[in-house]
């Protein structure tokens, strides 16, 4: 007896688990001759399936290649597949089928722990798209499997009688409401359940503050209910599992915290929750970018479990903007409120951020190419060499090719002309004026995204004008507070305007937000601790570095400050390399700083280490 896995990975194995080498196709008919009435079809019928996009002779001539591959595996009586001169059909009885699970009898509760144990994996998650045909007939089985579990679901609540039941029930309601947020029978069975909320109590929606919950016969009376829209429409919300520091206890508390949070946060009509399960995949995945913008996640909140309690991060994916950040503490007696608390905040924040971010959430679903080209050239400006910065001025420009208004590449195509201007240290007025003109099309597109207004501080900094650019930098912040990389922007212009106590606590708190700081956080911090004139503080932001090499003047300066001649001249030496005209004079001419003692400082640390 063989044994076919549809969810998941598909494949076939003997009855010690070993998997049977048939094809993907072989694979893929089988698992469709399952569905089919008679589980029977003519060879033009699975050539058609097949292959449907292709012309009738070629999807003929496929399936006959496939039927000698087939042959050479197995041609015997006990072949799962039965083939003959004109049909193809499924020996049955020769195999079991993990699909059998949604209609095998047996109590409810049991059933239901099984289906949706089941449902969790994709269906045919391993098949790639290779015809409509077959597109289609997964999401028609898909759809046929969620009416399956919803059926045994409400069969099952009935008897659900203690806490592994109620949890149960509510990891499959939210597999549910996952895929159809307005399922509003599952909703209200899933707020029924102990230790969930009220049946009568609905948390904040759109248009409502969060400083309270509201009863629904209140709700409904106050005002109209917002128009509901297709759960395909809706942006997504992932709230991943928390990690934590080694021999932090209490994980295990924070996960099963957030889970319950999750399930609170099911009352929100314009946002579809993603299941736990799906989020712990998610959590766990090599590439977490690549699985979210897989899922088509627009929101995820962050968590970090420390002795210090329960970090929380709300983040906008498509622009890695920060909307707010905050800690719970994590005591016995305070749980019941963080849930709340965490719940509100999540449920009013995201709301707010809906109605402001809905035309560019709307926008990037409609030019899916663009947002790939933004995200080439924002993972190309984590490194601060020419060669990335260029590349990824070419990805930002691809952008604007598929959408002429997408304001983050307006930003990022600042960035690099900044970037250039700064790692080239030849003072080229050119690259500030392109930067500026980008800085300013950004915020005419987008004048409440911080990162227009970002870039316009940054550049007003290099063209001089302290004052400009910490006023565009302090707007950006007030836009988004949580935003580290603003934070970090506007610590650097605090740096320039001769203020380096502020800037380092300011460079720290974005390094609180992005603990895996990128090297530009650390050239800052480097460059307030030398005017502090904390130079072994200086050196150590430097040291902790990948790449080191944007930041090898001001460490040799620091190194000459403390007398560590060695040490200076290897940086001094190292920063010649890639720039062998670099000219002190011209350069402090060119940086702007407020203060003259500033200049003096860093004059006096750059003639000790050689330059």
């Amino acid at each position: 007896m063989l044994h076919l896995q549809t969810f998941g990975e598909l494949r076939l194995t003997d009855e010690a688990g070993n998997a049977v080498g048939y094809p993907a196709k072989a694979l893929l008919t089988m698992a469709y001759l399952f569905t089919c009435k008679g589980r029977a079809l003519t060879r033009q019928e699975v050539a058609a399936f097949l292959w449907s996009d292709a012309e009738p002779d070629q999807a003929g001539l496929n399936l006959r290649k496939l039927i000698s591959r087939i042959r050479q595996i197995d041609d015997s009586d006990t072949a799962p597949l039965q083939i003959t001169a004109t049909s193809v059909a499924l020996r049955a009885h020769r195999l079991t089928v993990d699909m059998q699970i949604l209609d095998k009898p047996g109590p409810a509760m049991k059933g239901l722990k099984a289906c949706s144990d089941l449902l969790q994996r994709d269906f045919a998650g391993n098949v790639r798209s290779a015809s409509k045909a077959i597109d289609n007939w997964i999401a028609r089985e898909q759809r046929s499997h969620r009416v399956k579990l919803r059926q045994i679901l409400i069969e099952a609540a009935k008897s659900a009688l203690c806490a592994d039941d109620y949890r149960t029930v509510s990891g499959a309601a939210l597999l549910l409401l996952e895929q159809d947020p307005t399922d509003e029978p599952v909703r209200a069975m899933l707020r029924g359940l102990p230790g969930v909320a009220g049946p009568g109590v609905l948390l904040v929606s759109e248009g409502e503050t969060a400083n309270h919950v509201v009863p629904a016969q209140a709700r409904s009376a106050n005002r109209r209910e917002p128009e509901e829209r297709p759960a395909s429409t809706l942006p997504r919300l992932v709230l991943l599992p928390p990690t934590s520091q080694s021999g932090v206890v209490g994980l295990s508390l924070a996960a099963a915290l957030i889970e319950d949070v999750t399930i609170e946060l099911c009352a929100l009509r314009n946002v579809s929750i993603v299941a736990p399960h799906t989020a712990e995949q998610i959590r766990r995945d090599s590439d977490k970018a690549a699985a979210i913008a897989r899922h088509s996640i627009s929101y995820l909140l962050d968590t970090r479990l420390s002795g210090e309690g329960l970090y929380a991060q709300l983040v906008y994916f498509p622009t890695d903007e920060i909307i707010w950040a905050t800690r719970f503490p994590m005591t016995a007696a305070t749980l019941p409120t963080q849930r709340r608390l965490i719940a509100l905040n999540l449920s009013s924040s995201v709301v707010d951020e809906l109605a402001r971010r809905e035309k560019a959430r709307l926008s990037l679903e409609a030019n899916p190419q663009a947002y790939h080209s933004y995200l080439v050239g924002a993972s190309l400006m984590g490194k601060l060499t020419l060669p990335h910065i260029r590349r990824a001025r070419a990805a930002f420009k691809e952008a604007l090719k598929y959408n002429h208004d997408f304001s983050p590449a307006f930003t990022g195509l600042a960035r690099t002309y900044t970037s250039e201007w700064l790692v080239t240290a030849q003072g080229n007025a050119e690259l500030l004026g392109l930067a500026e003109q980008n800085a300013l099309k950004a915020i005419e597109r987008d004048e409440v995204f911080a990162g227009g207004h970002r870039e316009l501080g940054v550049t007003k900094l290099y063209l001089g004008d302290v004052d400009q650019s910490v006023a565009a930098l302090s707007h950006a912040e007030e836009l988004s507070p949580h935003f580290a990389d603003v934070i970090y922007s506007h610590a650097d212009t605090l740096v320039h305007a001769s203020r380096p106590r502020d800037a380092l606590a300011k460079i720290q708190k974005a390094m609180s937000l992005n603990p895996i700081s990128p090297d530009s956080y650390l050239w800052c911090a480097a460059g307030a601790s030398y005017f502090l004139e904390q130079y072994n503080d200086a050196i150590a932001y430097v040291e902790a570095m990948k790449d080191k090499a944007p930041a090898y003047r001001i460490a040799a300066a620091s190194c000459a400050m403390i007398g560590d001649r060695r040490r200076a001249q290897f940086y001094r030496q190292r920063a010649e390399t890639l720039n062998p005209v670099f000219d002190v004079e011209k350069w402090l001419s060119l940086v702007p700083m407020k203060e003259q003692w500033q200049k003096d400082l860093y004059r006096e640390g750059l003639l000790k280490a050689g330059f």
